[in-house]
């Protein structure tokens, strides 16, 4: 089980008219989240109507110097709980480098332990050759390419208001040394309860990519606040045995007031 992957993609929230080069995509302002910004979530399991708490992830952001360029460090951390440790235990964290002025990732690092299957990943994006560059060798990417991480915060500062029921928006990810053409199916907006609060949401369904827990397809569904925030509040998906669900618990240092909460359990 691939938990923060499973995780970050659960929160890939990439939204914007379809995509080419040139377009909206590659050239967006950060509008939606602050340097110091921390979003804690906690992760569910569900088997017969059962809540499990599976575990935590919190992803925090700062503002440092790579290479001469002023970027956002966003580090993603993923663990089990105490009681899952017993059967899978995961310490996963992931970081990303975006560049402040166009939100497209310089760097990432990957480095998980789940179960006892560890792996360490260093990937750096060159932008004027177009290539990412790992252990394993140098890869020819998209100009506008993402990572797991860099793709939920790029994608939180895309404008909704372009986007009609239905639309589908495309956008590709480089994860383990391979590229990802994936899409987000916009759903409109809903008045959602969760175990933080009753929030004004946006609705999508992302397509997924196949593997050991999830099903490929448009199987999960995300919301995110309808307020320039754009911080995912829930996720729910069904598994190869009963489903995972999401919700955002904790969020510091916001950039803009958080108008979509309409109450607070």
């Amino acid at each position: 089980m691939k938990f923060f992957t499973s995780i970050g993609i659960l929160l890939l929230l990439s939204i914007s008219i379809p995509i080419r080069a040139g377009d909206e995509f590659c050239g967006v302002t950060n509008n939606a989240f602050s340097a110091n910004e921390s979003l804690t979530f906690k992760v569910y399991y569900t088997l017969a109507g059962v809540y499990i708490a599976a575990g935590e992830a919190v992803f925090t952001t700062s503002l440092e110097q790579l290479n001469g360029r002023t970027v956002y460090h966003i580090t993603g951390s993923g663990k089990s709980n105490s009681f899952v440790d017993n059967f899978f235990k995961t310490r996963d964290k992931y970081e990303t480098f975006i560049d402040t002025a166009t939100l497209q990732p310089l760097k990432f690092i990957r480095n998980i332990d789940e179960g006892g299957y560890k792996k360490y990943e260093n990937v750096s994006f060159n932008k004027v050759s177009n290539t990412a560059v790992t252990t394993d060798g140098v890869f020819k990417v998209p100009s506008c390419v993402q990572d797991v991480v860099s793709a939920i915060y790029y994608a939180r500062n895309i404008d909704f208001s372009k986007l009609k029921m239905n639309d589908t928006i495309p956008f590709s990810m480089f994860l383990d040394n391979q590229i990802y053409r994936l899409y987000i199916r916009y759903l409109g907006k809903e008045t959602l309860k969760t175990k933080y609060g009753k929030f004004k949401t946006i609705k999508f369904k992302p397509l997924l990519i196949k593997g050991t827990i999830f099903e490929g397809g448009e199987k999960m569904t995300v919301w995110v606040s309808d307020d320039p925030n754009h911080i995912p509040v829930h996720v729910e998906s069904p598994i190869s045995v009963g489903s995972v669900k999401v919700d955002m618990m904790d969020f510091r240092n916001r950039r803009s007031p958080m108008s979509s909460l309409l109450d607070v359990r």
